[in-house]
This record gives C-alpha cells, structure tokens and sequence, in this order.
C-alpha cells in the first residue's frame, strides 16, 4: 500500500498500443501531456487510487537474469536520466506490442508517467508507472448550435478505475526492485503480470499468506464442498480465518490440528496441497508469519451461503466458526424424499 497525500506528476506521456494478432499498429505521441489544473487534479487520484489498497508486492522476474527483464531496463532508464522519458516510454509501449499473441489481447491508450512523492513503508521515494486503458465509456457532450444546445454520445475513459496498472518504485530491498500492480481485466492476467511485466511476488508473509488462503478456498470447493456439502466447506474457511485472525504465524500441523476432527481430512487437505503446489509450480510453507493486511482483504472475498435449489439462501457468519456445528443441523426427510437444515435460534434479528 501506498500513501499519495506527497505525491505529483512530474512527467506524462499517452500513446497507443496496437494489437499484432489483428495487424492494429501502434501510436506514438512525442511530447508529454501538458495539463491544465482540472485535468491534473483528476488524473493523479485516478491513477494512484488502485495502489491504496494493494497489499502484496511483486519483484522482477527472468530466466536467465534480472537485467534481462525489459521493463526493469526501461524503468531504470528513466529514473538514472529522465531526459530519456518520451524514447523509453515508446520502447516500453513496443515491448506491450510485442505481447498481443491473441485476439483477446485488447488494444488501448497507453500511459507512462514519472511520479514524485510517492510513500511506501514511509520512505518517500519516485516511481515509474505504466498504465493501460482498454475500456472506453460513453458520455453525453452537449455544444451550442444555432442558439440551441444539441447533445451528441462521446466516448472517454472512465475515471473510477485503471484496467492495467503497474507502479515500478525506485526503491529495492534484497529481492530487488519493488513493484505494485493492479489489473481490474482479470482475463488476460498473465499477460500483463508474466508476459510484459514478468515479474513475480515477493518472497514475503503477504505472498505466504495469501496462498494459503488460496489453497483452503481452493480445497474447500473442489474437495469438502464437493463430498461433503456446502455447511463442511462453510465451516471449514470460518475456521481458517479464525486461525489466521488468532495466530500470528502458522504451521501447518498445528493448523490441521485445529481446523480438522478427523484424520481422514488432514489426509485429504496434505494430498490436495502436494497436487495444488505441482499445478501452480510452488512450494507452499509449512511455516509462515501472517500477515494481517492479507488476512482482512482475502476474508472479503469467502463466500460462506449455502444455497437451496428451493430459492432459500443460509448465509453463515465467516467471523463465527463454531456456529454452524451448533446451530445448524442437517437431515433428510424420508415421507419428502428431501435434505433439511434445521436452524436453532433465540430471537429473530
């Protein structure tokens, strides 16, 4: 996360990037925007607004080195001279072209821009940041014509949030240079993360905390919703948040020890973890520190209803584990040939 309250525009360009799958070229302005206060004023919120509140960070990635890394090449480029901004920005806009291997690639208005005053881990510092709009909006414009205002439908950028964003901070700690990014188009994901960027998350506790989270979601619906039912799974990720929220570092067994009754799911959870690292190309820690930050946004994203082909939903309290084993019994009814959940209470909220 970062904080914006310091921050300016210091330098900014706008081209376009074409698509070459569907021979779309790219084009190129070659001077910086100019703004006046009101375009300015709203540029730099919409811009950084996507990097309050992201949590996880990421580091450059390449197989045979980090220097190799184009867009690693590039930022460092602009931040040891930027005289050289307008050149690299278009070298960076060709390094996207050069990633449109598909139809669904979008093309789009290319931003770079050159950001001072930007906090991260309160050290103030510059950062280098690409962005990509791919969805225009319409808008109604209206102009004066023959002493009578007509209307006519433009199309413009939506102010509320950025399809693809990168912030690339001057600023490096032992796994290299810090990167945010932010992608609201999450259907070409590895295309703008793996493909352009190439980068990678951090080796930290909000990288080792949000996979783990990933992999109970992912066990939960693929293995306890699916032979067990919607209330196991349900019980299942309240318990896990309750043990991240409880906890300030995790380990495994303990974690098993806690979340599960019987062995026979510890077996189940030990062997969907071994298949879920081969699949991803990870290896998830046994231990870890949690990371809080990742906990409170991870939990947002938890469904925990159970929904009944009879147009009845049970929403579950995520923050509440043991309320389901409780106050929530399930049966069948043998004259109705249908399942039931039988619901316990004192008073009606």
């Amino acid at each position: 996360m970062i904080k914006r309250s310091q921050a300016s525009i210091s330098k900014l360009i706008i081209h376009k990037v074409g698509n070459k799958f569907n021979h779309t070229k790219n084009a190129f302005s070659e001077d910086i925007v100019r703004f006046d206060d009101a375009s300015y004023d709203l540029m730099l919120p919409f811009l950084l607004r996507p990097f309050g509140s992201v949590v996880q960070s990421y580091r450059f990635n390449h197989h045979a080195s980090i220097a190799l890394n184009e867009i690693n090449t590039y930022s460092s480029q602009i931040f040891e001279d930027d005289d050289l901004f307008v050149e690299t920005s278009k070298h960076i806009v060709e390094h996207l072209f050069e990633q449109s291997n598909s139809a669904q690639i979008k093309t789009g208005d290319v931003l770079v821009v050159l950001f001072e005053g930007i906090e991260y881990n309160e050290i103030t510092t510059n950062a280098v940041g690409i962005f990509k709009i791919e969805n225009k909006v319409d808008f109604f414009q209206t102009y004066l014509e023959n002493s009578s205002y007509d209307v006519v439908v433009q199309k413009g950028i939506n102010s509320k949030k950025v399809d693809k964003g990168c912030l690339i901070l001057n600023q490096s700690d032992a796994e290299g240079r810090i990167i945010l990014s932010a992608d609201n188009n999450n259907y070409d994901a590895q295309y703008w993360t793996k493909q352009f960027l190439n980068i990678k998350f951090a080796d930290d506790a909000n990288q080792h905390t949000q996979t783990y989270i990933e992999l109970c979601r992912d066990f939960s619906e693929e293995v306890l919703k699916t032979s067990y039912g919607n209330q196991e799974q349900s019980t299942f990720l309240a318990k896990t948040i309750d043990y991240f929220k409880e906890h300030e570092s995790v380990d495994v067994e303990d974690f098993k020890d806690e979340v599960f009754f019987e062995d026979k799911h510890k077996e189940l959870f030990d062997n969907y973890k071994k298949s879920f690292e081969s699949e991803l190309d990870i290896v998830v820690r046994n231990h870890f520190d949690v990371a809080e930050a990742v906990v409170k946004k991870e939990k947002r994203k938890l469904k925990t209803e159970i929904k009944l082909d009879t147009n009845i939903q049970i929403k579950l309290d995520i923050d509440a584990p043991d309320a389901s084993e409780e106050y929530l019994e399930r049966g069948y009814d043998e004259e109705k040939k249908m399942h039931y959940y039988k619901v316990y209470f004192n008073t009606e909220g």
